[in-house]
């Protein structure tokens, strides 16, 4: 495969401890994504790492609203275009913001794994980057929801029982 896949991982919070696999998996729902979307192209994606308190400012400065959410996508491109990294010619993505803190509560609250857990918010996320939204409801959410179980389940996380997204 030539195309490059870049994952800039950061992690601006110290409320939950980021367990080591975490990285890599993340890197791997990224490539997951694009391989189903068939992005024909290298790619770069920002992950960043808050507590409740950091994505509950950005939810608030960004969409109005002042409340900590799980997670924060902020898609570069529009209608398929994006800009590209003048050095790589990598199309720029956009930027996911997770909060761990909220994932690791949410995680306990549907009894499932951390990986698993911040898993589904990249894969959200990332098709959300990519244009997808659940915003109506509906068709689209149906959809996103699918192509969310497609790719976590080949990456071995099959979701068990039910499982909402926190929509407020």
């Amino acid at each position: 495969m030539a195309n490059k896949i870049k994952v800039i991982i950061t992690n601006d919070q110290n409320t939950v401890k980021v367990p080591s696999g975490v990285r890599l998996l993340i890197r791997r729902c990224c490539n997951a994504v694009l391989l189903m979307e068939e992005f024909g192209e290298s790619a770069e994606i920002s992950v960043r790492f808050v507590d409740n308190e950091q994505i509950r400012e950005l939810n608030n400065e960004y969409r109005d609203i002042d409340k900590a959410t799980d997670v924060l996508s902020f898609p570069l491109g529009e209608n398929g275009e994006y800009d590209h990294n003048p050095s790589s010619g990598a199309a720029l993505l956009g930027d996911i913001v997770i909060s761990m803190q909220r994932a690791m509560e949410q995680a306990e609250e549907y009894g499932h794994s951390l990986d698993r857990e911040v898993a589904f918010l990249t894969v959200h996320s990332m098709l959300h980057l990519l244009g997808y939204d659940h915003v109506n409801g509906g068709l689209e959410a149906l959809r996103m929801r699918e192509k969310e179980e497609t790719v976590l389940t080949q990456l071995g996380l099959k979701r068990n029982g039910a499982y909402y997204l926190d929509e407020e």
